[in-house]
């Protein structure tokens, strides 16, 4: 390792996760969603790694993504979801990236593009079925779907897809689940009545979690996303047979022995007891290691779990070494798949009160992904 820490991505790993997710899906067609980095492990070698093991299309959330995977010569269909006010649709519809709207306005702007460009763009209208987040509330689908199908008419739209997203589907039970289900279902109807439906377009509403655990939500497409990458996204009823794609790494940038009643770090939230040997981690902060992992969170290092010591800094934390002889330059592993006893992703999830996503994703740019091909490592 060239550098003072790593995330080792194995997109072999990748590959098997999504052919895994592919055989749950029950025939339905697989969209992978490679927003945010690809989860904070790669955008390009990893939509790669998502198509060869299965998927048809992939997903981000902003047009600039999509063009990002074009610029690399990615050629499978593309859909971005957010579309603001700045984004770059016309360069989307010179792309060939498919495009969401939850409301007319953003309808009648693309619209506005298409002319401008001559070319059509394909949609995906979103309905709220309860998660109140993207998507048209109910009472204004119909005029959605209504605004739609005129442009549809005039040539300057394509409706190719229905969508919505679940808000507790990895709450196995939640009341909600099925009270969406049936509000997407009522959707869909109407998109029906109102001609922006059909057997072309493309009727999709399950996530990680439901393609798991719901069938009855798989519908013509599901869209894959942080099982893709190993993490499973019903915790509690196991892995799923997900194999964890990243290994966050380092090297101990320093050993030193410290006398018993040594404060450690800022604000000496850790006093030593007896003399013993700190290791300096240079990782931070601004890396993605949560400042409060102080204390609650463990590495691997010396083949030993050792907690982290101390507040966590900017660029690096430390840990206790007891009277181990340890050195510069040895391996410090923060997470991984848990085969070599290493800590995972989702115990210092569970351990910082969060999520995988967010353990992940905040892994900043100062730290080189490097890809692989081991999913045995």
């Amino acid at each position: 390792m060239a550098t003072p820490a790593q995330a080792r991505v194995d997109l072999a790993a990748i590959e098997r996760n999504v052919a895994l997710l592919k055989e749950r899906a029950g025939g339905a067609e697989l969209m992978g969603a490679v927003k945010a980095d690809a989860y904070g492990h790669g955008l390009v070698p990893c939509s790669e790694a998502v198509l060869a093991g299965g998927a048809s299309r992939l997903g981000t959330a902003f047009v600039r993504e999509a063009l990002a995977l074009r610029e690399a010569g990615v050629t499978a269909p593309v859909l971005s979801w957010i579309i603001g006010p700045d984004e770059p649709i016309a360069e989307a519809l010179e792309a060939d990236v498919e495009l969401s709207a939850s409301a007319e306005t953003t309808l009648d702007e693309i619209a506005a593009a298409a002319r401008r460009t001559g070319r059509t763009a394909r949609m995906h209208l979103e309905a709220d079925t309860g998660m109140s987040r993207g998507g048209a509330p109910l009472a204004a689908w119909p005029g959605l779907l209504d605004r739609a199908v005129r442009l549809q008419a005039e040539g300057v739209i394509e409706i190719i897809g229905l969508w919505s997203h679940f808000a507790c589907a990895d709450i196995p039970g939640h009341p909600s689940i099925g009270a969406q289900l049936d509000a997407f279902e009522a959707a869909l109807k109407l998109a029906e009545q109102a001609g922006a439906g059909g057997s072309h377009v493309i009727r999709h509403l399950a996530n990680s979690a439901a393609i798991l655990t719901l069938p009855r939500s798989r519908f013509d497409m599901v869209r894959a996303g942080i099982a893709m990458y190993g993490l499973s996204p019903v915790p509690e009823l196991g892995d799923f047979g997900l194999r964890p794609a990243m290994t966050l790494l380092a090297r101990l940038a320093l050993v030193k022995q410290v006398p018993a009643g040594s404060g450690v770090s800022y604000g000496h939230l850790h006093v030593t007891e007896s003399e013993t040997r700190l290791g300096l981690v240079p990782l931070g902060y601004a890396d993605g290691v949560l400042r409060h992992a102080t204390g609650r969170a463990e590495v691997l290092a010396g083949g030993r779990r050792r907690p982290v010591t101390g507040r966590v800094c900017m660029d690096q934390f430390m840990i206790d070494l007891d009277d181990d002889l340890l050195a510069e330059g040895e391996e410090v592993v923060l997470f991984g798949p848990g085969g070599r006893g290493e800590p995972t992703a989702q115990e210092w999830a569970d351990n910082l009160g969060t999520i995988t996503h967010e353990i992940v994703t905040r892994i900043g740019a100062r730290v080189p992904r490097v890809h692989v091909r081991d999913s045995q490592e």
